[in-house]
C-alpha cells in the first residue's frame, strides 16, 4: 500500500474514532495505542434495556481486537407491544453492529428471546475468527416485574 494511502487511511480511522457515543476510555498504558472504549445501547426496539459494551480500540491499528463485554439492565418500562415486534426465533436478530476493521471484522450484539425463562439475552460477538476461536459475550434482562410479564406468561 502507498504510504500517502496509509496515512490518509490513518487519519480517517482517528477522525471516525472521534465521532463515537463513548461512555467511558481508559489507556492501557503509556506504551500502547490501546484504549478499552465503554459505549451505551439503547435497545431500538425494547426502549426500556440499555447495554453497555466495552471492546478494546486499537488506535494505529487496521483492525481492532475482538475481545468484548457486554452487560445489558433494565432502564425504563419494557411492554407487551415493544415485545410482540421483535423477532423471536431461536437466532433472533442483530440489534447493534460495528466495525472493527477496515475489512470484513465488526462486533455485533444479537438479541434472542428465551419463552421458556421470559428472558431477553444480548449476544455481543466479533464475526471474524481470532486465533481458533470466536470471542463473544453474554448478558441477559428478565422480564419478570416488567409490564411484559403478563404477556410473555400467555405465549405458553
Amino acid at each position: 500500500m502507498k504510504p500517502i494511502m496509509i496515512g490518509v487511511l490513518t487519519g480517517l480511522l482517528i477522525t471516525l474514532a472521534g465521532c463515537s457515543d463513548d461512555v467511558a476510555s481508559v489507556s492501557l498504558g503509556l506504551f500502547t495505542t490501546k484504549d478499552i472504549k465503554v459505549n451505551s445501547q439503547q435497545d431500538p426496539l425494547v426502549k426500556g434495556i440499555t447495554c453497555h459494551i466495552s471492546h478494546i480500540e486499537a488506535n494505529l491499528d487496521f483492525a481492532d481486537p475482538s475481545d468484548m463485554s457486554i452487560a445489558c439492565r433494565q432502564t425504563g418500562p419494557i411492554t407487551a407491544d415493544q415485545l410482540q415486534a421483535i423477532d423471536r426465533s431461536k437466532s433472533g436478530e442483530v440489534v447493534f453492529k460495528s466495525s472493527k476493521s477496515i475489512l470484513f471484522k465488526s462486533l455485533k450484539v444479537r438479541r434472542i428471546y428465551d419463552a421458556q425463562t421470559r428472558t431477553l439475552l444480548y449476544l455481543s460477538y466479533s464475526t471474524k475468527e481470532s486465533t481458533g476461536s470466536h470471542h463473544h459475550a453474554l448478558s441477559t434482562v428478565p422480564l419478570y416485574n416488567t409490564q411484559a410479564w403478563a404477556w410473555a406468561q400467555e405465549q405458553e
